[in-house]
């Protein structure tokens, strides 16, 4: 499978190390995410799969490749559903067990994504994937009010800023730090749409490739800030990178185009 023109490696949850994604059928991911019942109304695991179910099609997407993912969660999980709404996420195909999952997509498995607490299953085929689990801090609200806030896709960068197969604790500091961030960035795009458009410079879409490959968007917005600040980037090529970086990251960053 290519990320633009590289290959999606994945962490493997058994071996621990990153593994080549290889779709069964040519030219279609098949994905069943796998959550276990929220625990408490801090937690944030349960979005968190989905998400990374999200950032595959994207990527996939850059690649001319197309993902399908079945929906495995345990109990009514009306946040969940807010949260892939409101954070912008690629509905599920499906809605099944692991078990099933398979059936309801009509093909065989190709990656599992086991939201942390959901027991190892060696049943099953297709890479298994760890998601880390993540949760907010007291100080920063409960998820089900920050998913109704002005900005919800600030929840979506500060789980974009953890490795995805690491824990994330979401504190009120690193959630004011997103927002910030996501309405400098919108109105830097804004701004550099001004420009005379310019390619995105070979170096930067090469680092942003490999980095989309491994799903590595730590990385990924530690080179958008570092774009941004660099003064030898002319605007039309910060502009052209940043629309690109957002095709995956999905931060509404061109939203305010033409209104500053």
């Amino acid at each position: 499978m290519t990320a633009g023109s590289g290959v999606l490696r994945l962490l493997n949850a058994h071996t621990r190390s990153y593994d080549e994604v290889r779709p069964t059928r040519a030219g279609l991911l098949l994905v069943c995410a796998q959550i276990q019942e929220a625990a408490g109304t801090a937690d944030l695991t349960g979005p968190r799969v989905p998400l990374l179910a999200d950032l595959l099609a994207r990527v996939a997407e850059l690649g001319k490749l197309q993902v399908f993912y079945a929906l495995a969660s345990e109990g009514q999980q009306p946040v969940l559903d807010q949260a892939i709404e409101v954070l912008g996420m690629h509905p599920p195909a499906a809605r099944a067990s692991a078990a099933d999952a398979g059936v309801a997509l009509g093909g065989r498995i190709d990656v599992y994504l086991a939201g942390h607490g959901v027991p190892a299953d060696d049943r099953l085929s297709g890479l298994a994937v760890p998601v880390g689990a993540a949760r907010v801090d007291a100080d920063a609200g409960t998820v089900a009010g920050l998913l109704a806030g002005d900005e919800p896709l600030a929840v979506r960068l500060a789980l974009l800023s953890c490795p995805y197969h690491e824990p994330a604790d979401v504190t009120g500091e690193m959630l004011a730090g997103a927002r910030t961030t996501v309405g400098d960035w919108r109105l830097g795009v804004a701004r550099w749409a001004e420009s005379p458009s310019r390619p995105v410079p070979a170096r930067i879409a090469e680092t942003m490739r490999s980095a989309f490959g491994d799903l590595d968007t730590v990385r990924v917005l530690a080179l958008l800030r570092d774009v941004a600040a660099d003064p030898d980037v002319p605007a039309g090529a910060k502009f052209e990178t940043f629309l690109y970086a957002d095709r995956v990251l999905g931060l509404d960053l061109p939203r305010d185009i033409g209104r500053v």
